[in-house]
């Protein structure tokens, strides 16, 4: 009498695993605490951003025998990509209010001339420099009504003056909002690589040591309980992103602190998902198939970090790269290559000035690595998933079965 075959349809299979991982991730509290932890975080960011972006960058006050200065004093901190506020005070009152903190500096012109600034401790070198300029506008406009001259007169041609510059290629406008908004994509892309990239492995290996998976490979194939577990939690995954992603940009733009518009927000955030599931399936295919090597859970962190140093790095670079230099040449390099694109391709489409054709290789790199890591994951795993003990050589795994 022949046993019959009790194993179900390849589709069917991946789709019973992948729903039991989705029911038990989003029913866990980790995954809750997690989320709600972001999206506070999140939100309270932006809150932060509104706070300091409604204020002046300093409080200046001038005496009322200076109250000419401020104008020229707004003038000069514009030029040098400052916001003031500029009071006038009674000069009492003034050193009353750098003591207490409500003046950043005093500022009080001399009958000779020259200028006196009053602070608590030390003066900030940006507004050293605007008020050494005001000084010294002050001694040019003396000298030139000594002469006979008109300042106002000298003033404006020098204020018209202006060199023309012919750039061979037009320099792209980035701005702080996308800039921002590219650092917050990068963290939000690594976290979650990182984290359900993690959670593939010690699934695969937590089925190992519990002898759980030799009951599933008695219904289901290897690939069938690879293929489903990386897409039950790429779901979970992908579910946490979309939520995450949709509230930050919601509060980002409610608040007013992203200088940018709706559609741009929404293309970030649609580019994040899409570069998440990319470097999701890509990443979590072979941590499934590194985890498959070894037997314990304190084992799964050194198996898989040469994998996960890439995502680290590709971060690394982004986050101290882009931010300060959002063309620069070996990021864009490395955003294209598909072990760093992941973290590095979604930074730079969140500050814009990406070439159509890059950002298309870098997709088309991807999703033609793929089929190459199922085919190369499914055989390790296969072949590791059910050996217990000691830890599987690689080259052994990788043999024909």
């Amino acid at each position: 009498m022949t046993t019959p075959d009790v194993r179900l349809g390849s589709w069917e299979a991946v789709r019973l695993v992948a729903g039991r991982e989705v029911a038990t991730k989003m029913r866990s509290k980790a995954f809750i605490i997690t989320t709600v932890a972001t999206l506070v975080l999140l939100v309270g960011f932006a809150l932060v951003m509104k706070l300091v972006s409604s204020g002046a960058d300093a409080t200046i006050g001038v005496t009322r025998d200076s109250s000419t200065l401020a104008a020229p004093l707004k003038t000069i901190a514009g030029q040098l990509g400052e916001d003031v506020d500029v009071r006038t005070v009674d000069e009492a009152a003034g050193r009353a209010q750098v003591a207490d903190g409500s003046l950043d500096a005093l500022v009080i012109a001399g009958a000779d001339g020259k200028l006196r600034v009053v602070v608590e401790k030390d003066l900030d070198d940006t507004w050293r420099n605007a008020l050494n300029v005001l000084a010294g506008q002050l001694v040019l406009n003396k000298e030139i009504a000594g002469l006979g001259g008109d300042p106002a007169t000298v003033r404006s041609a020098i204020a018209n003056a202006s060199v023309d510059v012919e750039p061979l290629e037009e320099p792209y406008p980035y701005q702080s909002g996308q800039l921002v908004l590219g650092i917050v994509a990068g963290i939000l892309i690594y976290m979650s690589l990182l984290l359900n990239g993690q959670l593939v492995a010690q699934g695969v290996v937590e089925e190992k040591s519990s002898r759980v998976v030799e009951l599933l490979l008695s219904t289901i194939r290897p690939w069938q309980l690879m293929a489903g577990k990386v897409l039950g939690i790429g779901l979970v995954g992908l579910v946490q992103m979309v939520v995450i992603g949709g509230v930050g940009i919601a509060a980002a733009l409610g608040l007013d602190v992203l200088s940018i518009s709706t559609s741009a927000a929404v293309g970030t955030v649609v580019w994040l998902v899409v570069w998440y599931l990319l470097g999701f399936i890509t990443y979590s295919l072979v941590f499934a198939a590194l985890a498959a090597l070894v037997s314990r859970q304190e084992d799964v962190g050194g198996v898989i970090t040469p994998a996960l140093m890439f995502v680290i790095v590709g971060y690394v670079i982004g986050i101290s790269v882009l931010p300060s230099e959002p063309d620069n040449t070996l990021a864009a390099v490395l955003s294209v290559i598909p072990v760093f694109a992941p973290t590095l391709m979604p930074m730079r489409l969140a500050m814009g000035g990406v070439p159509v054709w890059q950002a298309a290789l870098s997709v088309g790199l991807v999703l033609a690595l793929i089929p190459v890591l199922v085919w190369l994951a499914g055989r390790i795993y296969a072949n590791a998933v059910m050996r217990s003990g000691g830890r599987v050589k690689l080259i052994d795994a990788m043999r024909p079965a």
